[in-house]
């Protein structure tokens, strides 16, 4: 048996909160045909490819996607990308974790201090901002923070601090001032801002930041990494992967000492 919570529009399309199928051991692509059979013809439509997906609490793009096998007794949660009716900000959980991601228009004033004010302003939540130029897409930034969530739980951090292990993954540096020479927030250049905490204070900040927030992901930074990685089509073409340069730079990061 696997319980489906569906979230906000999720629940249109099916006219509940909650669904029980009596499956086990089924991936996640089997699990989303089955549930557009189950569908009723009534109701808005499932977006399948704009929807994240977890499973007990932990993002599957985390996991292996939409290969991840689903268990007997698991919780699977359907979420809509666009959450909180926003298509500026990402909200999604991570072993139990609640990020929200932001990306902010460059500013003359933003750099580290700017930073740290937002820091100071916003306690209790953790905060780390990265160029915009160094995060791919929604794959490749989730499987970064999994990296920094998991080395933190096992004390194998890059730094003593959670926030410096992200950006010097995103980096793929072991050095923290080359990571923030090469990655970290600069004045006048988008930012992709990564927060950690309890909704309501995300919420406070998102309010307090959204009039400079602008669509997430709407640059394709695919030939600035692979030329500041130097990764060669030849390296690409050998990866057996759905995303070969993201799985790179995510293999990359996680053999960082």
């Amino acid at each position: 048996m696997i319980t489906i919570k569906l979230v906000g529009g999720a629940k249109k399309s099916f006219s509940t909160d909650k669904l029980e199928i009596d499956e086990s051991n089924i991936s996640i692509q089997e699990l989303l045909v089955l549930l557009l059979e189950l569908k009723p013809a009534n109701t808005p439509n499932l977006d399948v490819e704009n929807i994240l997906i977890a499973i007990n609490g932990v993002d599957s793009s985390a996991m292996e996607g939409k290969l991840t096998k689903i268990k007997d007794d698991d919780i699977v949660s359907i979420i809509p990308v666009i959450h909180g009716g926003s298509p500026k900000r990402l909200l999604f959980n991570i072993s139990n974790k609640l990020i929200q991601v932001i990306e902010i228009q460059g500013q003359t004033q933003t750099d580290v201090t700017y930073l740290d004010s937002l820091r100071k302003q916003f306690l209790g939540i953790k905060l780390q901002a990265i160029s915009s130029n160094f995060i791919l897409n929604n794959y490749h930034l989730k499987k970064i923070i999994s990296l920094s969530i998991s080395s933190e739980k096992n004390d194998i951090l890059l730094s003593n601090k959670f926030e410096m292990d992200i950006l010097m993954r995103f980096a793929i540096s072991s050095q923290i001032s080359s990571a923030i020479n090469s990655a970290g927030i600069k004045p006048k250049q988008n930012f992709i801002l990564i927060c950690l905490g309890n909704k309501k204070i995300l919420d406070k900040l998102y309010t307090e930041l959204s009039s400079m927030s602008v669509k997430i992901f709407s640059k394709d930074n695919t030939l600035f990494i692979k030329k500041y990685f130097k990764i060669t089509d030849k390296q690409l073409d050998v990866v057996l992967s759905k995303y070969p340069l993201e799985d790179i730079l995510i293999e990359k990061a996680a053999i960082l000492f």
